[in-house]
């Protein structure tokens, strides 16, 4: 049984900082994409960050670009996310996917497992 587990969500004021963690089990993420998504509260899941298998592809969505960095550390079949300057519009849950692919997408639907999600809540 594959799981993703995330943490490292929190409260932070704006311009802050949060590290996301994605700890998978059940299943190896190398050689896997993985991914971030994020969902606030009426909105579409929203793609945040996506990282081939083998760090050379990485994307980024519009919305962090520049403030987000996706990494991994296939040793300990995690995915982090480094996030800065955060901002109110950040504030959502964060989602861990794997997906099925050789190549990063920034399609949810291209992804086959997913994680519950951590919060993040940026205040003004």
């Amino acid at each position: 049984q594959v799981m993703l587990v995330e943490s490292g969500g929190g409260l932070v004021q704006a311009g802050g900082s949060l590290r996301l963690s994605c700890v998978a089990s059940g299943r190896t993420i190398t050689r896997s994409v993985m991914a971030w998504f994020r969902q606030a509260p009426g909105k579409e899941r929203e793609f945040v960050a996506a990282m081939s298998g083998n760090g050379v592809a990485i994307f980024y969505g519009d919305s962090v670009k520049g403030r987000c960095t996706i990494s991994r550390d296939n040793a300990k079949n995690t995915v982090y996310l480094q996030m800065n300057s955060l901002k109110p519009e950040d504030t959502a849950v964060y989602y861990c996917a794997q997906g099925g692919g050789l190549y990063p997408s920034r399609s949810s639907t291209d992804y086959v497992y997913w994680g519950q999600g951590t919060q993040v809540t940026v205040s003004s």
